[in-house]
């Protein structure tokens, strides 16, 4: 690859992130309603699941328009890996602030109100844990610096990118058929 098209592949793949992020942070906006309203919660899933399709659609125009239709695996791993990198920058960002700045307490409070029903208390005994663990778990969530909580689902989401590269490269890389245009640098 030419220091060209890396410039190229990390270009296209700032602008995908950037979407990717956007999708990500509206999927953890609808999470934040969804802890009082349900649908919001099924919107927010929806979004999550649905974002390594959109980051695969991404990549086959990305392929398709820069790349002519041609992309090797690594170049395919390499862009959905940077796509995943520069969308959870920007999530983080987000998620940072509202921690940070915004939140003031309102998710652990959920979680402590969503803890508290029959339907918890049922089932956290059904796995064996008790009240006394369950509230100890919820103070130290309280206590922990928006930091820390933001880095652990940074590395979560560049994690899922890497693991995620594989098949969806796999699956995206295509090579020149004889018709077409040969990219003598297709690594």
């Amino acid at each position: 690859m030419t220091p060209e098209e890396y410039t190229q592949l990390k270009a296209f793949a700032r602008i995908d992130g950037a979407y990717l992020g956007l999708a990500w942070i509206a999927s953890f906006a609808l999470y934040i309603g969804g802890l009082s309203s349900p649908a919001l919660g099924l919107g927010s899933a929806l979004l999550a699941v649905l974002s390594p399709v959109f980051a695969a659609v991404r990549l086959a125009k990305f392929r398709d328009k820069a790349r002519e239709g041609v992309i090797s695996f690594r170049r395919a791993a390499a862009y959905y890996i940077l796509m995943f990198l520069y969308a959870s920058l920007l999530m983080a960002l987000a998620q940072y602030i509202y921690f940070a700045y915004i939140d003031g307490g309102y998710i652990v409070q959920a979680y402590s109100a969503i803890m508290s029903t029959p339907e918890a208390t049922a089932m956290l005994k059904a796995y064996g844990m008790s009240g006394q663990q369950l509230q100890e778990s919820i103070n130290l969530l309280a206590q922990t610096e928006p930091i820390y909580i933001v880095l652990n689902i940074l590395s979560m989401n560049v994690t899922c990118g890497i693991i995620l590269s594989l098949p969806v490269a796999a699956i995206m890389k295509r090579s020149a058929t004889n018709g077409s245009k040969q990219h003598p640098t297709n690594s």
